[in-house]
């Protein structure tokens, strides 16, 4: 077994045990070191965020003191959530080793698919002229920083 996998999945127990969420655990590793850990914690926090990748990250960028996980690598007990996804590609981790698929996830209760298979919200765009006088003064900062 995978070392780092392992410590994922010890995440991932540790947070079933104390009935912090699912059993998703996750570790961030960079250049051969753990940098961030985390697992699912939705219960225990009251918020439908705190999946144990979004955590890990979280720690790792805590470590790291920098939003940019580049040339670093996850591990993670499932397959990312939409969620989760979004924020591994919006902080650059180079590598997702997973160990259970999404089809795994939903056989033990876990609603994924929604997230794949259907539009989830109803969106309306209002107030767009404001909001770009908005984008306007931030295109005008000079010392604003892209992400």
């Amino acid at each position: 077994m995978n070392r780092f996998m392992k410590m994922a999945i010890e995440e991932a127990t540790e947070g079933i045990t104390h009935g912090h969420g699912g059993p998703f655990g996750c570790v961030i590793v960079r250049d051969g070191d753990v940098i961030g850990r985390g697992h699912n914690q939705v219960l225990r926090q009251n918020d439908p965020t705190c999946h144990g990748e979004i955590m890990a990250i979280r720690d790792a960028c805590r470590t790291l003191g920098s939003y940019d996980l580049k040339d670093c690598e996850l591990y993670t007990t499932a397959e990312p959530c939409p969620m989760c996804l979004g924020a591994i590609l919006w902080s650059n981790i180079t590598k997702i080793y997973y160990g259970c698929r999404v089809t795994d996830t939903a056989e033990i209760g876990f609603r994924d698919d929604v997230f794949y298979n259907a539009p989830v919200y109803n969106a309306e765009e209002t107030d767009r002229e404001e909001c770009l006088e908005l984008f306007g003064k931030y295109t005008s900062m000079k010392d604003r920083k892209i992400y």
